[in-house]
Formats: C-alpha cells, sequence, structure tokens
C-alpha cells in the first residue's frame, strides 16, 4: 500500500509488526547501506580495506540482502532467504581467513541495527507511529542479527574445521615421509613444515601402538606431536627426547593403550626406531617381552638383536650346538641348558646348580660332558661368543619371557 499519512492506521504491532510495515522501510534500504558502510569504516576501520578491495560488491550485496531479507520478512514472515544465508556465512568466513575473531563482526552487526533501529525512529515521527510498534521493530530487529550472527558463526567454524583438519592432513603427511626411510626428501619435508607450521627436529622419539586406538588419545597429545592413528599399525612421532613432561603426556593421553617407545634418533633414522618399537610390541605379544602400558624400547636392545632374523640364528645355533647332535633329545636339552647358564654367568657350579634346581655335583658332571662334546671351542673367545648368543637366542624363542 503507498506510503501516507494515514499509514498511522497501522497501529498496534501484529506478530510482531504489521506487514505494511515493510513498504515504508524498502525505500529506506539504499540510504541505510550508504550509511551502514561509512559507520562501520570509521568504527571498525579494519573493515575499510574490504569495502574498498575487490570483494566491495560482495559486502556490499551481502548488506543489502541482510536488510532487504529483513524487510521482506515483515511483509512475508514465512520468507527465507538462500542467498542472504550464504552471503552471511561468507562474512564469517572472511573473519577466519583474515584471522580476526568474530566480536567485531558481532559489533559491527549490532552498528548497523543501531543505525536502522534509528532510521525507524524517524519513520515513525513522519508517519506518526505509535510507540509500541517502534519498541516491536527494535525487538525483532535485534533477533535478526542474533540470526545473521549464528550464521555467520557457521561460516567461521568450517573455516576453522577445514583449517584444522588441512593441517592434520599435512601433518600425516610429514610423519609418513619422515618414517618411510632414507632419504628424507628435504625440499619436500622443508615446504610441508612450513605449511603445516612445524620445525623438523634435530632428533625425534617414535612410539608405536597396538591397535584399535581410542578417538580421544589425539586430543591428549601435544600439538606439535604427529600422529596418524587411523593406520593399521599406528604411530606417533615427539620432536626431541622422551622428557618427564612428554612421558607424562603420553602417558595421560594413552589412557591405557598399549605402546612401545622407541629410540630417540634424528629423522633420517626414524623408519628404524619406529620399526623396532613394533618388532617388540610381537615379542610382546608372543610372551617373550613383558606387557606394560608403556614399554621402552631401549630396555631390549639385545632381545632385539638376537632376534632380529630367527633363521639366521637358528643356522647359528646348529652350528655351535653341533657337537650335541648324536645325544637324546631329553639329555640333550639338559646340556644345553647347563651350558647357558654356565657360559652367561661364568658362576661355579654350586650357583649354576642353585639357578637349575640340581645338585652342585650334577653341574660338574654336565660341565665335564660338555668339556668332552666342545673341547678347546669352550676356550676360543670368539666361539665362546657365537655360542652365548645362539644359547640366549634358542632360550628366547623358547617363549621364556625376559624383562
Amino acid at each position: 500500500m503507498p506510503a501516507t499519512a494515514q499509514s498511522s492506521s497501522i497501529g498496534e504491532p501484529l506478530d510482531p509488526l504489521p506487514r505494511e510495515f515493510a513498504a515504508l522501510m524498502r525505500p529506506e534500504i539504499p540510504g541505510l547501506i550508504k550509511e551502514i558502510g561509512v559507520e562501520v569504516q570509521r568504527t571498525y576501520p579494519v573493515y575499510a580495506h574490504l569495502f574498498k578491495g575487490p570483494h566491495s560488491d560482495a559486502i556490499r550485496q551481502g548488506v543489502e540482502q541482510a536488510l532487504a531479507a529483513f524487510v521482506e520478512r515483515v511483509a512475508d514472515p514465512g520468507r527465507k532467504s538462500a542467498l542472504r544465508d550464504e552471503l552471511i556465512r561468507k562474512f564469517g568466513r572472511v573473519e577466519a581467513y583474515e584471522g580476526r575473531d568474530l566480536d567485531t563482526l558481532q559489533g559491527a552487526y549490532r552498528l548497523g541495527a543501531r543505525i536502522a533501529l534509528r532510521r525507524a525512529k524517524s519513520i515513525g515521527r513522519t508517519y506518526n507511529l505509535s510507540p509500541t510498534l517502534i519498541l516491536a521493530f527494535a525487538d525483532a530487529l535485534f533477533a535478526y542479527v542474533d540470526e545473521l550472527e549464528a550464521l555467520s558463526r557457521e561460516g567461521y567454524l568450517m573455516v576453522q574445521a577445514r583449517a584444522v583438519s588441512d593441517v592434520a592432513a599435512l601433518r600425516r603427511q610429514l610423519l609418513h615421509l619422515v618414517v618411510a626411510g632414507p632419504p628424507l626428501p628435504r625440499a619436500t619435508i622443508a615446504e610441508l613444515c612450513k605449511e603445516a607450521s612445524w620445525q623438523l627436529p634435530a632428533e625425534c622419539t617414535l612410539v608405536a601402538l597396538r591397535p584399535p586406538v581410542a578417538e580421544l588419545v589425539q586430543a591428549g597429545l601435544d600439538r606439535d606431536v604427529l600422529a596418524d592413528l587411523s593406520l593399521p599399525e599406528p604411530h606417533l612421532l615427539i620432536p626431541g627426547p622422551l622428557t618427564a613432561q612428554r612421558l607424562a603426556m603420553l602417558d595421560s593421553a594413552l589412557a591405557g593403550t598399549p605402546a612401545v617407545i622407541g629410540l630417540t634418533v634424528p629423522p633420517v633414522q626414524a623408519a628404524h626406531s619406529v620399526r623396532w618399537a613394533r618388532h617388540v610390541l610381537r615379542l610382546i605379544d608372543d610372551g617373550i617381552v613383558a606387557d606394560a602400558p608403556l614399554v621402552h624400547c631401549e630396555e631390549h636392545l639385545t632381545t632385539l638383536w638376537l632376534l632380529s632374523d630367527p633363521a639366521l640364528t637358528a643356522q647359528l645355533a646348529a652350528r655351535e650346538l653341533a657337537p650335541l647332535d648324536g645325544l637324546s633329545g631329553t639329555r640333550r636339552e639338559r646340556l644345553i641348558e647347563t651350558l647357558r647358564v654356565h657360559v652367561s654367568t661364568r658362576a661355579p657350579a654350586e650357583q649354576v646348580g642353585e639357578m637349575l634346581g640340581v645338585h652342585a655335583q650334577t653341574v660338574r658332571y654336565r660341565l665335564r660332558n660338555l668339556d668332552n662334546h666342545f673341547g678347546d671351542r669352550l676356550l676360543d673367545p670368539d666361539r665362546r661368543f657365537a655360542l652365548e648368543a645362539a644359547l640366549r637366542s634358542l632360550h628366547l624363542q623358547g617363549g621364556k619371557r625376559v624383562d
């Protein structure tokens, strides 16, 4: 209906504003856009470059859509505007890209609302509208601002979530490159480090985890820890050595997830560290290494070495224990066990007997038999070392746990 002085017949607001009020507001939109733009730039100088930059048309369009959608909603309360929603979300995305929080944008929205309310009061005086109607307009306007803020927050959080996801993907790629083994692609890693805001350390500590890994583990890790917990063999990379603080962090984050802490090594050796840690996990599964929430690889280096190539150590054992091949099974096993304890401890017969649970005289009898079979081999340092390595590996592979 035409905007005339008789518009005072609009009277009290209806649910919450009379639809005819939209006809009074539409002609004001162009002037409001200009006034809001000037006031926002004056109050928030940080937005001046946006209003004058390459996205100025989109910003003005967003302001126009925000105002027009409000007016059209007064005329048609059920009306929606997909274009307005997308433009307002874009405002939120711009804030995220520019590195600001949402307080400034929210302040700009409220400033715009105050300017619009001031214009509504002027219209009210011109058309002799009731104060109750202007109050209803103010309520509706600031409720509308809340809606704009919610839409902007959606866009803002979308960018933040994507940024976190992108950084996480970059860091997983970094982890893959570092543990893939030498030679490290230095240029590629340097570029990824820059994009992921991560610094390649002089040394690092690898951690092998037993799947499945709880989703909460990632949240408990320090921000600079590289992790890929979705792999069949999940692992972590902790920059630097495993300090007391790092160990406490790891213990808290894993919350009981079984893990083996690898050796602290230069990044170029990270592949070896995680490989050794995974091997210890398998030895735990085999009952060779004692289980615990956190097992340290460095405490089992000899075991790792002796069992690094079972087929080879089996050949070594066959060669070194060949002098006993002609003996029966039970007798041969007793002599091998006595020889293992004797060679590894160099203890007297009484002590060896205590370890084996037999009388010292029995030990002496067995040792004489061993001398008869091996002869000078037990006196040769190199052969004695090879024999001890073979005996230890057989003992480990026999399923007897070592701590």
